[in-house]
């Protein structure tokens, strides 16, 4: 055995060990139970991150420690590599997506491999292959045909100089992220899931997730189910001209709170409501603000901060409760695409309609008391919106209700004027799916003039993406090629356009959990018996950002695939557990035109003060200050990131992976250290030098076997902390899920290891043990090294085979226990007495230190306090 612990022999061994022994390349075995460990696929971005390196060393952790207890283990890896970053960089690079997507899917494989992840790579897939969207494309066809899928007009931000809809991310203070040009709203034709249709089935299952229940709430919220009513206000006789239809009878809302319905002044539309359009025919003003609101943002978030605006229609709607004429505005905060385009506004009882009615002077009405509390209408106070413990007011027959007394008897009262009814409604919508980019997965739909849409048949899948297409960043590429968009309608056989819109890439990420199962199967998304063997994942790990959509879309996806028949489960994940970011240093000047320059971390020195906090820091390139910023996530932006391949090249993958377990728990933020780094490395030294030194202490020994109650004490003490570790190292890895501790217990393991004097044929039998117990123990985290020190304890077995080491019941049971002794709650002595001795022995014991009696002399004794294998208190 070398001397000196060295990575860069070690790694490569341990990693052609595991390869030549195809010990992470696993079919269905019903002789064992299977694990389906599953991290967050990346996206092919060049090269790995320290986000990366904590996500995959988590899900690493888990199934290696379940390897170690038997189970058959599946870890996949692959590549989320469709998508609006690769088209980006393609465009700046002027290269083809495809190109710029596969070399560093390349670079990042070698990185992933070279930190030893128990991966599956037999099993490895990019979405972007023909061989993976084919069936994408296949189950779309099969749900447009079903009507899950449907095409209409939808809202988009649209920049009209590159041609492009863009994403809510891509709008920057009003303009297209590229070309600057201010973005417009269009209504363009897409594609939609009919996602609201299984709202409540999703909404239902998240009770049997084993998820954080922040992210079920975040769910939960995202999908909002609420309980209201629908209204109907008549159009009043003099606002008819010009509208159609219902429209030209009544404006219809929904409100959660129809208690309130007395108390509304106004009611408010979206720009695109057919009254708004019909009362800006002759209205220059309103047709500048309507024009105004669509060129704003859809996103539902944008609504919520931007400054409210209004302007009156001079139309009027009846309430349908008291017979008042109700003015109806129009307001960029009420959205066309969602529910009907129109709000009742309750000032009194509404904070936003509080603030748009003060803005704009309208009355402001009363109609919910919380006891003797004074209304004002000019400050909102949070009790005006109370349902709890209000009641109404100013709402005629109504008066003195409850919030569920006022809702049924508002309920009856709109349906006995045929007015309005009860009813739940969702926040989510239909998930849009179409996107104007070229690198995605082919929408398979064919238009024709004589036919309509046509899905692609399945013999003609997949729809291939030509991959040498060099995009030039306006409009969409793919429209622009008529080699590709030109072809015959598969019904009737005449000219025809292909589809040219691409996929959301969350399609892609939203099944292939299930691709995983057999990544090769020819027949289907896939193979039956594989489905039936893995089911869902066991385990899911990723980062909280993907806790609504990803989630959601791969919720929905799975009960989509359930319902043909092509998966046992409805759901994907049946646990999730979602890790801290990576933060690190931030450090900049300020230029010129006020913008940050940012400096890496590694190019800073840093001077800190006693307690080691940063006091001042220069570039080592000029000696000049900078200013010390906030410790934020790594990222590019900041350039504060650290090349993992830099800590693999200094100190070895183990390092890396010791360091980012046991900083912080995973579900917690981790601060980058540098000095944590170095000590990582230092314990792995240290674990390495213990070995050495047992085996060059003497003669080969077996392990333990002997019986334990013949050991001398100090040994006794070691096997007892040795299998009181495997016991919680077992807890921190399987049920806690907590492996700093695991880590910290190993640690003091050595530590009693160290300070106990094993020589002998005994000592050495327990050394050995302990050894051997120490490199299952730290083999899910550090495998390499464990490996490599497992080679030289016990030669003629591998590590994997030997399993996770079993505890000794025997040992665990101590014949003599330590027990404090204090007087008036301070610590003055110890005692060590049987660990089944009886009170009044613990208490004559604890009486007789020299330290009791010290500071009870002289002093009566009021009583003793036995906290039994704890402590005995003495209170004088």
């Amino acid at each position: 055995m070398q001397e000196h612990y060295q990575p860069s022999a070690v790694e490569p061994a341990a990693q052609q060990a595991w390869q030549q022994a195809r010990l992470f390349n696993v079919s269905e075995d019903t002789a064992k139970p299977k694990y389906y460990c599953l991290s967050m696929f990346p996206y092919p971005s060049g090269k790995l991150h320290m986000g990366h390196v904590r996500n995959y060393t988590i899900g690493d952790v888990r199934s290696r420690f379940k390897l170690l207890n038997g189970f058959n283990v599946l870890q996949p890896m692959g590549w989320d590599a469709f998508g609006m970053p690769a088209e980006n960089a393609a465009i700046e690079r002027k290269v083809a997506p495809a190109k710029w997507t596969y070399e560093n899917i390349a670079y990042m494989r070698g990185q992933l491999k070279s930190l030893g992840f128990a991966i599956d790579w037999e099993r490895e897939f990019a979405t972007c292959s023909p061989e993976y969207y084919r069936w994408e494309q296949l189950f779309f066809t099969k749900l447009f045909e079903k009507g899950v899928i449907y095409r209409k007009n939808g809202t988009v931000n649209w920049d009209p100089v590159d041609q492009t809809v863009l994403a809510n991310e891509q709008v920057i203070d009003g303009r297209g992220w590229r070309s600057g040009a201010p973005v417009e709203k269009r209504e363009i034709p897409m594609y939609y899931f009919k996602i609201t249709d299984y709202a409540e089935q999703l909404l239902a299952d998240l009770d049997g997730l084993d998820w954080p229940e922040q992210v079920k709430t975040m769910q939960r919220n995202w999908i909002g189910k609420s309980r209201g009513m629908t209204v109907r206000f008549a159009v009043a006789d003099d606002s008819k001209a010009g509208l159609s239809g219902g429209y030209a009878e009544f404006l219809q809302v929904y409100t959660t709170r129809p208690d309130t319905l007395m108390g509304a002044t106004y009611v408010a539309v979206a720009a695109e409501h057919p009254l708004a359009t019909a009362a800006a025919q002759d209205k220059p003003e309103l047709q500048a603000f309507i024009a105004e609101c669509k060129a704003g943002s859809v996103a539902e978030a944008d609504m919520a901060t931007m400054e409210k605006k209004g302007v009156p229609t001079g139309r009027y709607v009846v309430n349908p409760l008291n017979g008042e004429r109700l003015e109806v505005w129009i307001a960029n905060y009420v959205l066309w695409g969602y529910g009907d385009g129109a709000v009742m506004a309750v000032p009194a009882h509404d904070e936003r309609d509080f603030e748009f009615a003060g803005k704009y002077r309208l009355p402001v009405k009363q109609v919910i008391a919380v006891g003797d509390a004074e209304f004002d209408e000019m400050q909102w106070q949070d009790w005006y919106a109370d349902k709890e413990t209000g009641r109404l007011k100013n709402s005629g027959e109504f008066d003195g209700m409850d919030f569920q007394t006022a809702f049924d008897a508002v309920a009856a009262k709109l349906q006995s004027l045929n007015a309005g009814e009860p009813k739940i409604q969702y926040r989510l919508r239909d998930w849009g799916i179409s996107r104007q980019r070229y690198w995605g997965c082919p929408i398979p739909i064919v238009h024709c003039e004589s036919c309509g849409d046509v899905p692609v048949p399945e013999q003609d899948l997949p729809v291939v993406l030509p991959e040498d297409v060099v995009p030039d960043g306006s409009g969409s590429q793919l429209a622009k090629m008529p080699e590709f968009y030109e072809t015959e309608c598969p019904r009737c056989g005449q000219p025809a356009k292909r589809e040219t819109d691409t996929m959301d890439t969350f399609m892609e990420s939203s099944w292939y959990q299930f691709r995983y199962l057999s990544p090769k199967f020819s027949d289907g998304m896939v193979a039956p018996e594989a489905a039936q063997y893995w089911q869902a994942a066991d385990q899911y790990i990723g980062g909280i950002e993907h806790a609504i959509l990803h989630l959601l879309y791969a919720r929905f996806f799975t009960k989509l695939m359930h319902e043909e028949g092509i998966v046992a489960v409805n759901e994907p994940f049946h646990s999730l557990l979602t890790q801290g970011m990576v933060l690190q240093a931030t450090y900049y000047r300020e230029t010129e035109n006020g913008k940050k320059q940012w400096f890496n971390p590694a190019e800073v020195d840093v001077e800190t003060d006693d307690k080691g906090r940063p006091v001042s820091a220069v570039l080592r390139s000029d000696g000049l200050p900078v200013v010390i910023g906030g410790v934020e996530k790594m990222s590019k932006s900041k350039n504060n990131g650290v090349d993992p391949q830099q800590i693999i090249d200094a100190y070895g993958a183990d390092t890396a992976r010791l360091f980012m377990m046991f900083a912080s728990p995973p579900e917690q933020s981790l601060e980058w250290s540098d000095a944590g780094v170095d000590g990582a490395h230092r314990f792995l030294r240290r674990l390495w030098r213990t070995v050495y030194e047992f085996k060059n202490s003497g003669a080969a020994a077996e392990a333990f076997s002997d019986g334990h109650d013949s050991l001398p004490k100090a040994l006794k003490d070691l096997r007892h902390k040795l299998h009181a570790t495997i016991a919680k190292v077992g807890d921190d890895y399987g049920r806690r899920q907590q492996f700093n501790t695991a880590i910290a217990a190993v640690m003091e393991l050595l530590n009693q290891y160290d300070k106990t004097d094993c020589s002998g044929g005994q000592g050495r039998a327990v050394a050995q043990e302990v050894l051997e117990a120490v490199t299952r123990l730290l083999w899910p985290i550090v495998p390499h090294i464990c490996e490599a020190l497992w080679r030289e304890l016990r030669p003629s077995e591998t590590l994997w085979a030997a399993g996770w080491p079993a505890v000794d019941e025997a040992a665990l049971v101590k014949a003599e226990i330590e027990m404090m002794v204090q007087v008036n709650g301070k610590l003055r002595d110890k005692i060590v007495v049987a660990a089944d001795a009886a009170q009044d022995a613990v208490q004559a014991a604890a009486l007789a230190t020299a330290g009791a009696q010290k500071f009870t002399e002289g002093k009566p004794l009021k009583k003793v306090i036995v906290v039994p294998g704890r402590l005995v208190n003495i209170v004088v």
